[in-house]
């Protein structure tokens, strides 16, 4: 069984997803670009907002166990202030990386801290906080790559930790599922499965083995399933691209159906 990405591997990812957001950003023919990935945001929206998540994400790390983030982080982010002219915002989200770094380097990875996520199977640890950040800050690479017309595919051991990563944090629940139990199987192509079961209980993610030419894939077992590379079925996650860009078998429905779903808790 694969182990997932250890700590300091999530810490050198952040840094090197980082350096490829500002280089693309640096590129660039303006800060006014569109991001079509994230409808209304420029290039400069797309800074400020991975800048200003770095900057939150470093306090409430470094303020440890709480209920909630620290006031005045989130005080700040909604008051955040950037520089306009391009060098200056890319100085400051260096920064802002780096702050993110420090913190989770000082914090270790069992150290404690708030997230969003008390309901999920990710744990609420500074370990769990950089794994989380790895793929936004991946996700939003790809955005601001498609902006400039060039998207390249995530690195694939950054995208099969991903998959895992986002079925954890972002869809596990003990939320009841209101519709009649099923399960979600997800096939990265590079060799890695997982399947997302959804009933009465809520939502959870086991790993599975995945299928082989010899035997086959039991249709029965899951509802729908989605077959791609690491990197497309995180971008299908996250919703950058659209199930007809993956191979999907079973009840496509059920994928809407999931898609459509919020819990009550998270």
């Amino acid at each position: 069984m694969e182990k997932n990405l250890e700590f300091p591997d999530l810490l050198r990812l952040i840094d090197e997803r980082s350096t490829a957001f500002r280089a693309v950003v640096a590129a660039a023919p303006g800060l006014d670009a569109q991001v079509p990935t994230c409808p209304g945001w420029t290039l400069f929206d797309l800074v400020k907002h991975l800048g200003g998540g770095d900057r939150f994400w470093a306090a409430i790390v470094g303020a440890g166990p709480a209920d909630g983030p620290p006031a005045e982080a989130v005080a700040a982010r909604a008051a955040l202030e950037v520089p306009q002219e391009r060098e200056a915002l890319l100085a400051w989200l260096d920064e802002s990386t780096q702050l993110l770094l420090d913190a989770l380097r000082a914090a270790g990875p069992q150290s404690r801290c708030w997230t969003w996520w008390p309901a999920s199977q990710s744990p609420q640890t500074a370990g769990g906080t950089a794994r989380h950040r790895v793929q936004e800050t991946a996700v939003h690479t790809y955005d601001a790559e498609l902006a400039g017309g060039a998207p390249q595919p995530l690195p694939v051991g950054l995208a099969l930790d991903g998959v895992e990563e986002f079925l954890f944090t972002v869809c596990a629940t003990p939320s009841a599922w209101p519709h009649k139990p099923t399960a979600f199987d997800f096939h990265a192509a590079e060799g890695r499965s997982w399947r997302l079961t959804v009933d009465g209980d809520g939502a959870r993610t086991t790993r599975i083995p995945a299928p082989t030419a010899a035997t086959g894939e039991d249709s029965d077992a899951a509802g729908a399933s989605v077959h791609g590379t690491a990197s497309e079925l995180v971008l299908y996650l996250y919703d950058r691209i659209q199930a007809e860009s993956l191979h999907v078998g079973g009840d496509a429905g059920l994928l809407d159906l999931l898609r459509a779903w919020e819990p009550e808790e998270k």
